[in-house]
């Protein structure tokens, strides 16, 4: 799949002139709903669906400073997939460099009940997907 790209914003750095840290956060999270969507199940599908997908943990290591106006190549890649758990990978690159990597790991929930469903049975066709993709 194609990386998504970000454009480091002058209001995203600090008084030093790099990339806040937190920025990186944000900008797996962009990258995740553009790879979402990309699968054909966007957060809103998913929403409509009555699956909700937050956030269990993240990790993130910083390897080179950006600032503005830097281009961000952000790749993903679904590291694991059971049927109530994705972890997913970002390798962010500037110039083909490593700037960034990161991990996020999220659950899924019935939207109506908030609790963990299996992904798997409530969207097949999302999970085949998912697993074709899968490093392991």
């Amino acid at each position: 799949m194609t990386p998504y790209t970000h454009k480091v914003q002058y209001y995203e750095t600090d008084k030093m002139g790099i990339t806040h840290h937190s920025n990186y956060i944000r900008f797996c999270e962009e990258a995740r709903i553009d790879f979402m969507e990309r699968l054909g199940y966007g957060y809103d599908r998913m929403e409509a669906e009555g699956v909700g997908s937050p956030v269990v943990s993240v990790k993130c290591d910083y390897k080179k400073s950006t600032s503005f106006p830097d281009v961000i190549e952000i790749s993903v890649q679904v590291l694991d997939l059971t049927s109530v758990k994705l972890t997913l990978g970002y390798t962010m690159t500037v110039n083909e460099k490593i700037v960034c990597t990161a991990e996020s790991s999220h659950c899924f929930l019935d939207s109506g009940t908030g609790r963990i469903i299996r992904i798997d049975k409530k969207l097949p066709e999302f999970f085949a997907r998912l697993q074709a993709l899968a490093l392991t």
